[in-house]
């Protein structure tokens, strides 16, 4: 009786490689955009307040957008709206909640690292926002937004740029404070710069001491570079250069001082 060749009773064990960085970026975002798409609290901030505070906008003749069409001017604003509750209120609360329940203390074990989590994260911010754009998009149209074609790759410019600092800003909010504390300022931070960060009213609309303070916001850059992009077409740099200023400043903190445990 011949033996059996030693291959044959033990199968070799594949070879495996570890993910490239890259690799678990994207399967971190899609997780990040999977909870936060099946998460009702988070649409409720993400898709119907925006709607409301869209509807509301254009038929409020009471409240000064500038001069233009309302509609015109209504809808960039909203979806500059629509980039700060996902970027920032619902990840600031997300990321405080997922520390309390120890779930990145498991993602800090990981080769993921800080810089992939902050990754992840936008990339996620970034699918949610687009959906939410569609939605505010379609519903703008049906308002009759007309916005301007040649100033949508500015406003690409300023989504990505505005989506990079309001993560990182979520991510140094959520990182250093308790769940709790994260929950009511986030919330509160959202109101303030609804009702006086240049969002949905610019700057220039509002009292003339805040006009100067509101454009050195990344709340009031990002809202006037989506007006300037979609309303008229304009590259508005100077609010690249804001937006940029406020990424690296909070990337450089929530990297120093994020922390995986409460």
């Amino acid at each position: 009786m011949s033996a059996t060749p030693a291959s044959a009773a033990y199968p070799a064990t594949p070879v495996t490689t570890p993910a490239s960085p890259w690799q678990r970026v994207t399967s971190q975002a899609r997780f990040e955009a999977g909870t936060l798409l099946r998460n009702g609290e988070q649409l409720l901030v993400a898709i119907l307040l925006p709607a409301a505070v869209l509807v509301g906008l254009v038929h409020a003749g009471a409240i000064s957008l500038g001069s233009g069409r309302r509609v015109d001017l209504a809808v960039p604003g909203v979806l500059a709206l629509c980039v700060i509750s996902s970027a920032f209120t619902g990840q600031a609360i997300s990321t405080g909640f997922d520390r309390r329940y120890g779930v990145l203390r498991l993602l800090g074990v990981t080769p993921l690292g800080r810089t992939g989590l902050l990754l992840a994260k936008a990339v996620a911010v970034l699918a949610v926002v687009a959906l939410q754009f569609v939605v505010i998009g379609v519903l703008g149209a049906t308002l009759g937004w007309e916005p301007a074609l040649r100033g949508v790759p500015a406003a690409l410019v300023t989504t990505m740029l505005g989506t990079w600092a309001f993560v990182a800003l979520a991510l140094l909010l959520g990182g250093t404070l308790r769940a709790e504390g994260v929950l009511a300022l986030a919330n509160l931070v959202w109101v303030a710069l609804l009702g006086l960060g240049g969002v949905v009213v610019p700057g220039t609309e509002l009292p003339h001491s805040l006009a100067p303070l509101v454009g050195l916001l990344p709340s009031g850059a990002l809202g006037d570079g989506l007006r300037g992009a979609l309303a008229s077409g304009q590259v508005r740099f100077g609010d690249w250069v804001v937006l940029t200023v406020w990424a690296l400043g909070a990337t450089a903190l929530a990297r120093r001082f994020f922390r995986w445990t409460d």
